[in-house]
This record gives C-alpha cells, sequence and structure tokens, in this order.
C-alpha cells in the first residue's frame, strides 16, 4: 500500500511538471541601421516673405502739373523695353494757360526794358527805372523757366520706359484727370526684382551679404538658388523684423509671388544622423545603437535640426550601428532584431 501510494505521489508531481507553462522569449524590436558618421550640414535661417522690386531697382512716373491721361499702352506685369510707349499725357488747360501768360509777360518785359532804355538815352528816363525794368525781364525769364521744367510748356507728351522691365503698377485708369505730382506708374529694371523676407532680430547677425541661399515658392514647385544682396539695420515698421533682399535667376519668379528661403549662415560639425533617429520624447533627447544584439541609449545634445538631417554631439560609437527605423519604438537594453532590407 505504502508503494502504491509512492508511485502515486511520483506520478502527480510528474504530471504537475509536464503541465508547467513554458518561459516566453523577450520581444524583440525590428529596427533599420545606418553606420553612425561625423560630418557637417549647414546653419540656416528660414523666413518668409514676397517677390517685389528691390529700393533702388523701380522707377514712378508722375506729372508735376495737373493733366489726363488719354492713352495707356500698359497694365501691370507687363514686361516693357526701353523706349517703349507707357502712355499719353495732356496737360491741363489751367497749367497750359499759366505758361502762355508767363511767355507774354516775358516779351512785355522785354519790350518795356528797351523803351526805359531809348528814354533813358534821350534823358527821359532814369537809370534807376532801366535797372527795374532789367529786373522784371529777369523775373519773367525765371518764372518761364521754372514752367518748362514742369512741363506747362508741352501740351501733351508721351511717356516712355527709360529702361527695359517690368510695369509693377498702374495707379491710374486710360482717362483718369490726375493732380500734380500723383504717381501714374512704376516701371522696375529687369534684374531689378527680388525676394525681400522679413528676418527675426536675433538672427540678424549671423546673416551677411553674399550668403547663399534656397528659395521656395509657396505654392509649390522646385528649390532655387539666391544669394543675400541686402540686410537690413534697423527694424521694418510694419513687420518689426529685419528685410533681407535676395536675387535669383532672372526670369524665374514673378512679383508678387510668396516665398520661403533658407539663408545658409555657416556650417555646423558634429554626428550627423537622420531626424528621426533622435528620439526627444520621455526625456533628454538620445539616440540608439546596437550593442550585442541590444538597443543602447546614447545621450546627445543636438546642435542642427534641419530637412536635411540632425547634427549632433555625444558619445556615438562609429563601429556599432545607429538605430534609425523603430528609434521610437525601443527601450535602452531591450532586444533588437535588423531590418535585412
Amino acid at each position: 500500500m505504502k508503494r502504491l501510494f509512492a508511485f502515486s505521489a511520483v506520478a502527480l508531481l510528474a504530471g504537475c511538471g509536464s503541465n508547467a507553462p513554458t518561459p516566453t522569449p523577450s520581444p524583440t524590436v525590428l529596427v533599420t541601421t545606418i553606420p553612425a558618421r561625423q560630418g557637417s550640414l549647414p546653419a540656416t535661417v528660414v523666413a518668409y516673405g514676397s517677390v517685389g522690386p528691390a529700393l533702388n531697382g523701380t522707377m514712378t512716373f508722375s506729372e508735376a502739373q495737373p493733366g489726363q491721361v488719354t492713352a495707356l499702352a500698359v497694365a501691370p506685369g507687363m514686361a516693357v523695353h526701353a523706349g517703349q510707349t507707357l502712355a499719353t499725357f495732356v496737360t491741363a488747360p489751367a497749367s497750359r494757360s499759366g505758361y502762355l501768360q508767363a511767355v507774354t509777360a516775358l516779351a512785355a518785359a522785354r519790350k518795356q526794358e528797351a523803351s526805359t532804355a531809348q528814354l533813358l538815352s534821350q534823358q527821359l528816363a532814369t537809370r534807376d527805372q532801366l535797372t527795374q525794368a532789367t529786373k522784371a525781364v529777369t523775373d519773367a525769364q525765371t518764372a518761364l523757366a521754372a514752367l518748362q521744367a514742369d512741363g506747362a510748356g508741352r501740351a501733351s507728351h508721351t511717356i516712355v520706359a527709360p529702361f527695359d522691365g517690368v510695369v509693377t503698377t498702374v495707379a491710374v485708369a486710360q482717362g483718369d484727370r490726375t493732380q500734380a505730382g500723383a504717381p501714374i506708374l512704376t516701371v522696375a529694371k529687369a534684374g531689378g526684382i527680388v525676394v525681400t523676407v522679413g528676418v527675426d532680430p536675433a538672427a540678424r547677425a549671423g546673416i551677411a551679404v553674399g550668403q547663399s541661399a534656397s528659395l521656395k515658392r509657396l505654392s509649390g514647385g522646385g528649390d532655387l538658388r539666391g544669394k543675400v544682396i541686402r540686410v537690413d539695420s534697423a527694424l521694418n515698421a510694419t513687420s518689426r523684423l529685419i528685410d533681407v533682399d535676395l536675387s535669383f535667376p532672372a526670369g524665374t519668379l514673378l512679383p508678387g509671388e510668396s516665398m520661403q528661403v533658407a539663408i545658409e549662415t555657416g556650417a555646423v560639425q558634429g554626428w550627423v544622423v537622420p531626424h528621426k533617429a533622435v528620439v526627444t520624447a520621455g526625456g533628454p533627447s538620445r539616440v540608439f545603437q546596437i550593442i550585442g544584439g541590444k538597443a543602447q541609449s546614447v545621450p546627445v545634445q543636438v546642435l542642427l535640426s534641419s530637412d536635411k538631417g540632425d547634427v549632433v554631439q555625444g558619445k556615438l560609437d562609429a563601429s556599432r550601428p545607429l538605430i534609425v527605423d523603430g528609434a521610437y519604438q525601443v527601450d535602452d537594453g531591450g532586444a533588437v532584431r535588423r531590418s535585412n532590407r
């Protein structure tokens, strides 16, 4: 009986051992890797703005006399050549009348001067009277010259383009009557169109004339290369930013286009890694390298973050693979397996 009990106990223990749970293997994370490498990426200042004429690249036409625009040969955005007709302007009758009166006044002053000189020769006038008559001639000549300089002497004239360029604004319609000094139209020189962007004042010290830049239309399309040609030293009163002008290849952009620019202000040295390899969630910035099939966290300082990648500083080992895809899924010391692709 004792043997039977002993046998049953052994069988029971054996049965219990066969039903014990099998240990579950530790989960692994599938990752992709690249070799860790040192290098550099360009440091950039990103800013936004639009295409428009440079401050010294435009000419605005106006008339010193009131009048009427009787013909308008251009529209905004139209390309023009030097000598091309832009508009026809007719001087207002009142201004023309004032000019004719000045002509008549000069003729009368000269006649009075001649008469006074003759009377003086006959001792019928004094030398002071001749001096006054001569002064009247001089005054009449000055008044007439001023009116001629202001265009009052022309009944009408044609406004022509002084250089090759683009009409940026037309402030009047055909037939409009204009006041003295009122703008009629503006022409920007060919090559005088620039991209103007507003830069944060804190970044002003790193920007200089001659630096290269990448230009991108906000409406889409490929990147263009440009160069900084002007940097303001004062805040724009409206935007409270620093205005920066950039040149671009002729004929590639149109006035009014909205732009994003990335001005290259230098180069940053360090470990060059893909942006998604840098983990910033749940603590300080870090990357992961593989040692013996396990992920090892390496603390880093991000020196530069850009579309082309990040530049970081830290104790990376160039002989150990750097985790890219899967970096946010692994834990320090966790098992990983590398993708074959």
